[in-house]
């Protein structure tokens, strides 16, 4: 069992910036991708950035050149996105994932990203 604890969200002005941590604690050794999806009222959930095991990584068009995904931790698997840039269509709440080796799938509670002025 792998617990995910988010952290990071807020409200921010439009061009603000922001950056979201996922650490995961329990069984966290067969992971084999992380990544960050959000929800939007109303809307599906949908991927942000991921990275995978073997550092592999790559982020949603919508959101390329101002989001970034990366990892650390002595086991790199605590997984940050730092948003840039911000614009109020980015306004969701971001869901921290972690994929294991035999396929099972992990969610944080979500943290709420506002952008608004």
């Amino acid at each position: 069992q792998v617990q995910l604890m988010e952290s990071g969200g807020g409200r921010v002005q439009p061009g603000g910036s922001l950056r979201l941590s996922c650490v995961p604690s329990g069984n966290s050794l067969y992971i084999n991708a992380m990544g960050w999806y959000r929800q939007a009222p109303g809307q599906e959930r949908e991927l942000v950035a991921r990275i995978i095991r073997g550092g592999f990584s790559d982020v949603e068009d919508s959101v390329k050149g101002r989001f970034f995904i990366s990892r650390d931790g002595t086991d790199k698997t605590t997984i940050y996105l730092q948003m840039n840039n911000l614009k109020p269509e980015d306004t969701a709440v971001y869901y921290c994932n972690m994929v294991m080796s035999d396929s099972s799938v992990f969610w944080g509670q979500g943290t709420q990203v506002t952008v608004s002025s």
